[in-house]
């Protein structure tokens, strides 16, 4: 355990920015499987109404740091060649 007061701070920063940002990843995590259910359903629409809603949960945790840009531009693009993959 910590005996400075800066770095005490700086374990109770850190837990709270993990928790923070483990919950964005599990919200993230469910709105990709949310697309690929559709996907594997094969129904177009429902498909593109998550992609939509994906895409907005990725670009949003990118801007809070929590995935990189790249990162998270990987994740929309192969979720979106997987639903205008579907027929």
């Amino acid at each position: 355990m910590a005996n400075i007061k800066s770095a005490k701070k700086r374990i109770l920063v850190t837990q709270t920015k993990t928790e923070r940002n483990k919950s964005i990843r599990s919200a993230v995590k469910t709105s990709i499987k949310k697309v690929e259910a559709a996907v594997a359903a094969n129904d177009k629409e429902a498909a593109q109404a998550a992609l939509v809603a994906a895409t907005s949960r990725i670009d949003k945790a990118a801007q809070k740091g929590v995935y990189h840009k790249n990162n998270a531009s990987r994740k929309v693009a192969r979720l979106a060649k997987l639903v205008n993959g579907i027929a």
